[in-house]
């Protein structure tokens, strides 16, 4: 479905329809996605850069005829070549030359949101600006005037309240008069201090004739005066070495040209702000400030944070159970019946697949569909509020106590979605120390398959105590990768610790349609997996069960179930236990697609529930939770570990440490729970 913006007059068949290309940039929780999510909706593609982690997203839509291409560019705080994400917007702003760059900036902190304008302007392309959040900055006491800060810069400044989807269509409309009319005046760029104009105007002489195409030779001027490595490098191979040996001479003379470059922007941000804004008066607390009081506090915050947990899981369970039910009886149930009786023809053994592998392993799943979209729901919102940065800061004071930087909770973090991009994500971290540390450890953050798992079994083995279950074993591989990473570094990755510095972003109300679109992203994405990876290993499971005889209790499943058994006996799992743990291995939801497989949930009417609850004891199930918490994650993330670390010496490091830990904290909590319970 093509989603536009305003709707017009259809053109004259005769008339061709252009194309532009808007390159939407901005930095970090400014609000960008809610526009590139409002005006794009669901006609986006979503994807990674070639040879990179970040993720890249691409959207079109028609609008008064025009063709529009919108590529949303990693959030980034400047155009350094320091990070992967600021790599990638400078280069496409330089390389794909978009018809016009639409920058979101956050109107609450308008001054340092207008350093990426300022290295944005330097690229020569045509801008808007989207002032952003202008009922946040009224909120906290700022007000802005739009029109003078147009008029100081050259570009359309539209002022928006994207969460509330004001402003955004206009901000697109100014957009497209731009890339078909030009800016309407002169831009107005910063300019480097007048102490070194002389030297950038020297290296500019010296390289003009070699900058190779499309770089600017005057933007390039100043990445070298930066001190910019890649520009640096680039200009190396492009001089002559007599060019390169004078280029060198004038660098070394001015060693302080970087802050020369960063003080005339500064300059030109301080003339901006004198022109169109005017500040809260003195002493006036906002509404952030009251809140952070409590939640970046070092003990309450942890409260807080416990709290928010606590209220996820409760609406997960409150909610999403009874969808659960009410999706098993009238949904799962009545296909299987009918899908059954229109395979009346079929072979008994083709009706027994459909019957227990298919529909007994990914019906099963299916049916935790509400809970995991509720639980989608209430992490897209703490995302969207601004809680999420709290969250990371309130962790952040015990990273150092485990020997990581604090950058590290940042992919730590993203596990709790999927280890594959934690581990990913720690290629943002300086040193191979640094990195290493937090690849071994990202695994033990609970991913939203085993929170999956977690938040569907706690409920069926202790239906009156599953939340708290719940939150002490979302705690516990925290808990758990906490004491990890004091081993680790002590015994095998001694190093330095570095400081971290983090922004906090305002709170803010949070854009329905964001976290619609990121509840349903996510929500395929595990569709996806129910119906490939899960439907595969329910198949070969169900497989493994009923050959060579057909009967499940001499099936070759059920001799490798029955040589784990010994192992399982000590936390009270049988062999089908054993076996569901084993097929965690490929994808966490596979543990329970493979007790609803084992354990024949597509053959009668009786639900997967009914069927774990009176094979399980509470210290069994507890032991089984325990495990998959602990245990070794997927094959993807395994296949991660590798390709990051190039080495299987640390894929093999993290298969025996994990395995060894799940076994023996399933085996710790099952004796103990028997002392207890």
């Amino acid at each position: 479905m093509t989603q536009a913006p305003a709707v017009d007059e259809p053109r004259p068949p005769t008339q061709k329809a252009k194309s532009i290309t808007i390159a939407l940039a901005g930095q970090p929780n400014v609000g960008k996605s809610t526009v590139f999510n409002i005006l794009t909706g669901l006609n986006q593609h979503v994807g990674n850069w070639p040879g990179k982690t970040v993720e890249r997203r691409m959207g079109h839509l028609e609008h008064h005829g025009v063709g529009i291409d919108i590529i949303d560019l990693p959030g980034t705080y400047c155009l350094t070549a320091n990070s992967p994400e600021e790599t990638i917007t400078r280069d496409f702003v330089i390389f794909e030359q978009p018809d016009v760059v639409m920058v979101v900036i956050n109107a609450s902190s308008l001054e340092r949101n207008l350093y990426l304008v300022t290295e944005l302007l330097a690229l020569h392309r045509p801008m808007v600006i989207g002032l952003n959040m202008m009922d946040v900055a009224r909120q906290e006491g700022y007000e802005i005037q739009p029109e003078e800060l147009s008029a100081a810069i050259g570009a359309p400044v539209v002022p928006m309240v994207a969460s509330r989807g004001q402003g955004v269509h206009e901000l697109l409309d100014a957009a497209i008069a731009v890339a078909e009319q030009g800016e309407p005046q002169e831009l107005n760029r910063p300019e480097i201090r007048p102490d070194h104009e002389t030297v950038l105007v020297q290296v500019q002489k010296i390289i003009a004739r070699h900058v190779p195409a499309p770089y600017p030779a005057d933007w390039v001027a100043l990445k070298l005066l930066e001190g910019d490595a890649e520009i640096t490098d680039l200009m190396e191979l492009h001089l002559t070495p007599e060019a390169w040996s004078l280029v060198q001479d004038l660098l070394r003379e001015h060693e302080d040209a970087i802050i020369a470059v960063a003080g005339g922007r500064y300059e030109w941000i301080s003339r901006m702000a004198r022109a169109a804004l005017v500040r809260p008066r003195v002493g006036h607390v906002t509404l952030t400030q009251r809140l952070d009081k409590a939640a970046t506090h070092p003990f309450w915050g942890l409260l807080v944070l416990s709290g928010v947990l606590a209220i996820i899981f409760g609406l997960t369970y409150a909610i999403g159970g009874p969808l659960q039910e009410w999706v098993e009886e009238t949904g799962i149930e009545i296909i299987s019946g009918w899908v059954l009786s229109l395979l009346a023809w079929a072979p008994e053994w083709f009706q027994a697949l459909i019957a227990d592998g298919v529909i007994g392993g990914v019906g099963a799943m299916l049916t935790f569909l509400p809970i995991l979209v509720i639980f989608f729901a209430c992490m897209g919102i703490m995302e969207d509020v601004g809680y999420m940065a709290r969250a990371a800061y309130v962790m952040d004071r015990f990273m150092h106590s485990i020997g990581l930087h604090g950058k590290s909770f940042m992919p730590l973090f993203l596990g709790f979605g999927c280890n594959v991009p934690a581990v990913m994500g720690a290629r943002i971290l300086e040193t191979r120390r640094n990195r290493l540390l937090t690849i071994m450890l990202a695994p033990l953050v609970p991913c939203t398959a085993r929170l999956a798992v977690l938040t569907v079994l706690a409920q069926i083995f202790f239906p009156g105590n599953a939340i708290l279950v719940t939150w002490l074993l979302t705690g516990l591989p925290l808990v758990v990768l906490a004491l990890s990473g004091v081993v680790i570094r002590l015994l095998f990755l001694r190093g330095e610790q570095s400081a971290f510095i983090m922004e906090m972003p305002l709170y803010h109300l949070p854009n329905r349609r964001t976290i619609g679109l990121t509840v349903w992203q996510r929500t395929l994405s595990f569709l996806r997996k129910a119906g490939t990876v899960i439907l595969a290993v329910s198949v070969v499971v169900w497989a493994l069960a009923t050959l060579p005889h057909g009967e499940i209790d001499t099936s070759y499943l059920a001799t490798l179930g029955r040589g784990l058994e010994p192992v399982g006996q000590l936390m009270g799992l049988d062999w089908r236990s054993m076996v569901a743990i084993l097929t965690s291995f490929i994808a966490k939801e596979n543990a329970v697609a493979t007790l609803g497989v084992l354990y024949g949930v597509g053959e009668g009417a009786r639900g997967l529930g009914d069927v774990l609850a009176g094979q399980f004891t509470a210290a069994s199930g507890l032991a089984f939770l325990v495990i998959q918490m602990l245990f070794i994650p997927c094959v993807a993330t395994l296949a991660v570990i590798r390709q990051e670390t190039d080495s299987w010496k640390w894929v093999l490091v993290n298969i025996l440490f994990l395995g060894v830990l799940a076994l023996g904290g399933g085996i710790i909590a099952y004796q103990i729970a028997n002392l207890v319970l």
